[in-house]
């Protein structure tokens, strides 16, 4: 670029971008919000550096946001998940949003089977009761997947990748996602309610929409299995997370994986704390070393396919 002009501004709402895709950036000024972005923090940063492209990573990017940035084109997430940028906004402007397709699945799917068996096999609580001098060989018993029918709700990129996994441990795989377009041989497709009658595991992989919000909750639960795992890496939002203490509660649900959370993160009140049968982690599935680089790579290669094609 002529160094006579500015380099064009993108914000990265985070503290920091992987080398390599700020390698791929090199032609613009990298500008980075924080790890705790607030929303008047995001104003604030739009309105001095007026940036072309915005790097979502944390925070929301709200309609405020998108109407201070006056020479925004693109956001593009530094990841799969688009429901934390108001597209609406966005469109309106005739600004893009992309998304880093795929950069996390392998990661997020890991992540899904690492929970799914964490509850299985009471991996947790064993490790706490071991700690605290006890030996339960005589007294508990596992959960073997072998045979067992694992539902997925989402047949993307993470789902088919669990389905992978699950269908070498022995597992029968069902899934519904009425947008799947292929989908392996030994995965059945079948109506949602399908999912809850036959499923011994339930795995969310789906994006959060107003459709879809809640869609796991008491009416849900009573149309399950006895002893039904809940795994979710998804979204918060797709369960109710009270009706889910209550199943665990009544044993309907035997143990439930929870990476994702209504809000994050969540109060120091949240109903799930300190809850026998909940194996929680912060919203981190999609978290490696590995997929910060190629989210990275992807949400900037984003950045220049839209603006090569202005």
């Amino acid at each position: 670029m002529n160094s006579n002009h500015p380099k064009p501004a993108v914000l990265v709402t985070g503290a920091d971008l992987a080398h390599e895709a700020i390698a791929i950036l090199k032609d613009f000024d990298l500008q980075y919000a924080g790890a705790k972005p607030t929303e008047e923090d995001l104003i604030r940063l739009v309105t001095q550096h007026d940036p072309i492209a915005i790097i979502v990573r944390y925070g929301r990017i709200t309609p405020a946001i998108i109407s201070a940035a006056k020479s925004l084109q693109v956001i593009s997430k530094h990841g799969s998940g688009i429901d934390t940028i108001d597209q609406a906004a966005a469109k309106a402007r005739g600004i893009h949003v992309c998304a880093a397709a795929g950069a996390n699945a392998a990661a997020v799917a890991e992540h899904a089977i690492a929970l799914m068996l964490g509850c299985a096999k009471s991996v947790a609580p064993l490790n706490a009761r071991m700690h605290q001098g006890h030996w339960d060989k005589s007294t508990h018993k596992s959960l073997e997947l072998e045979g067992r029918t694992l539902g997925l709700i989402g047949l993307g990129s993470i789902g088919l990748r669990v389905a992978a996994i699950a269908h070498a441990m022995g597992m029968r795989i069902i899934g519904f996602d009425p947008f799947a377009k292929s989908v392996p041989n030994y995965l059945q497709c079948v109506r949602i309610e399908e999912i809850w009658k036959q499923s011994d595991v339930i795995s969310l992989h789906c994006p959060l929409t107003d459709e879809n919000r809640n869609l796991i909750n008491a009416s849900v639960f009573a149309q399950c299995k006895d002893g039904v795992v809940i795994v979710n890496t998804a979204r918060g939002g797709l369960i109710n997370e009270s009706d889910l203490v209550q199943a665990l509660r009544s044993k309907k649900v035997r143990s439930a994986g929870i990476d994702s959370f209504s809000q994050e993160p969540p109060p120091a009140d949240h109903v799930f704390f300190n809850e026998p049968g909940l194996l929680l982690s912060p919203h981190i599935g999609g978290v490696t070393a590995d997929a910060y680089v190629k989210m990275g790579c992807g949400a900037a290669q984003n950045i220049l396919s839209v603006l090569n094609k202005k």
